[in-house]
């Protein structure tokens, strides 16, 4: 008998016995899944609910007849084009300031040579593991002092500035380029800020898609900050937007289950379109430290 015919039984076997080793992994993995996404399948039951099945003991989890006017009423009841406008001027400078410097000084620290370059870094990633609340009176205080309360800048200044994770996770992608791109370019008369624009920012795409999903979804649902820095009702963002709305939709609450899931719409579609990106830059950042 040929030795392929009594290689392949065994091969199938071997097939068989790793499929089966991977059941309780993919067990695990959705049901983790569910765990996830029924919440969110309830409050899209409830956001469809009249008033009445919304506080119906016991729930009604599939509403008769769903209401899909609530979606609009939304809109038409309290001024969230305003907030969603306000949000997004938000999330996009604040993506755009956080991927400019983050990368600038992820950078230096990665491809210059420096004095005291692990300190700084060192001080700068330490900074990640003090709480928010440490630095709110501090920040309160300061941008106070610089007129700028109830104005959108507290919210989006900070990411110019450069922040801790960004600079983390720029300098492990700048660190595992090689060498070889950069003395190219040099040769061919590249000063450092054209080997950095032109050469660099090019190859590290993954991980500044992943410093910008990250950043987006921190200020898309920053509450916190917010609450504390905004007074007006005209320049709040979504989170507290739709916070508000608690009280005057009284008597109506499915609406505002309504408004908090028409405000994750964007995030999901930001992670969608940025997915491939995002997993491979997270699998990237710690390839080299």
């Amino acid at each position: 008998m040929p030795l392929e015919t009594l290689e392949r039984p065994t091969l199938r076997r071997d097939r068989r016995k790793r499929a089966l080793r991977k059941v309780p992994a993919y067990l695990f993995v959705v049901a983790g899944a569910l765990v996830m996404i029924v919440p969110f399948l309830a409050a899209f039951s409830s956001s469809l609910k009249s008033y009445e099945q919304y506080i119906q003991v016991p729930p009604v989890w599939i509403p008769d007849p769903a209401h899909w006017e609530n979606y609009l009423e939304v809109w038409q009841r309290a001024p969230f084009n305003l907030y969603l406008m306000n949000s997004v001027i938000v999330a996009v400078a604040s993506v755009a300031g956080c991927l400019l410097t983050s990368s600038m000084v992820g950078h230096a620290l990665a491809r210059m040579v420096l004095p005291w370059r692990n300190v700084l870094l060192t001080t700068a990633v330490g900074t990640m593991m003090l709480p928010t609340v440490i630095s709110i009176v501090p920040s309160f205080i300061l941008f106070k002092s610089f007129g700028w309360l109830d104005t959108l800048l507290p919210l989006i200044v900070p990411y110019w500035l450069a922040t801790p994770f960004g600079i983390f996770l720029m300098r492990q992608a700048f660190l595992a380029i090689p060498k070889d791109f950069e003395e190219a370019a040099t040769l061919d008369g590249a000063n450092p800020w054209q080997v950095f624009w032109r050469v660099h920012l090019p190859l590290v795409k993954p991980s500044l898609a992943t410093l910008g999903v990250f950043t987006f979804m921190a200020t898309w649902g920053a509450i916190l900050e917010p609450t504390i820095y905004l007074v007006s009702p005209e320049n709040y963002t979504l989170p507290i937007g739709v916070q508000s709305l608690q009280g005057q939709f009284a008597g109506d609450e499915q609406l505002v289950t309504a408004a908090a899931l028409m405000s994750l719409v964007p995030i999901l579609i930001v992670f969608l379109l940025a997915q491939r990106y995002f997993v491979q830059g997270a699998a990237n950042a710690g390839i080299k430290g």
